[in-house]
């Protein structure tokens, strides 16, 4: 088993924020855990993280344990440890801009906003940063804070459980067949389906 791939899902630690809009990435990594039977408890770089293997590659599932804003330096000290490639991290994370329920898959780019994404590119030095985002839907509310933060609707809620298992499944896939694939496969069919 030569290559690793690292996905790290970005949230906020603690009971007061599990179910909030704003931590879809740690729901997407703890989804592949289950499925991968990875356990999820080993504490190092600032974060919670577990290793397994899938499609014959090392995969590290990396949960940064700071506050969003933060998120950056257990990645980048997980990417460092590991002696990855940026290209071998996937980060997953939320997103205001797509519709609830909708993924996307880019190879780079700005973070959009995103404060989680924003430390990572700082951290890492680059805006080459493979990320799968998830809609949440733009807020009627005007802080936006309070709208990332706020729990998960019931009306919400299965959609956004659809969107995590295709998240889940969009991790596997660029696990397995890299991210061009990954972004053909998926933002596609996402395009179809609305």
């Amino acid at each position: 088993m030569s290559e690793t791939k690292m996905v790290a899902g970005l949230g906020n630690p603690g009971a007061e924020y599990a179910n909030t809009r704003h931590n879809i990435g740690f729901h997407v990594v703890e989804s592949l855990a289950k499925l991968l039977q990875i356990d999820l408890r080993k504490k190092k770089f600032g974060a919670i993280f577990g290793q397994g293997e899938f499609a014959g590659k090392k995969l590290i599932l990396l949960k940064p344990w700071r506050y969003m804003n933060r998120s950056g330096e257990a990645v980048a000290r997980a990417v460092g440890f590991y002696k990855l490639d940026v290209s071998d991290l996937l980060v997953v994370t939320d997103d205001m801009s797509l519709e609830p329920g909708r993924i996307r898959i880019r190879t780079k780019g700005s973070c959009g906003g995103h404060n989680g994404l924003a430390d990572v590119i700082e951290k890492l030095g680059t805006e080459s940063v493979g990320r799968l985002r998830i809609g949440i839907g733009a807020s009627d509310i005007e802080d936006a804070v309070d709208y990332v933060l706020d729990k998960l609707a019931e009306t919400e809620r299965p959609l956004l459980d659809e969107a995590i298992a295709r998240a889940r499944d969009a991790a596997l896939c660029w696990v397995e067949y890299g991210i061009e694939t990954t972004m053909n496969k998926f933002n596609r069919a996402c395009e179809t389906q609305m």
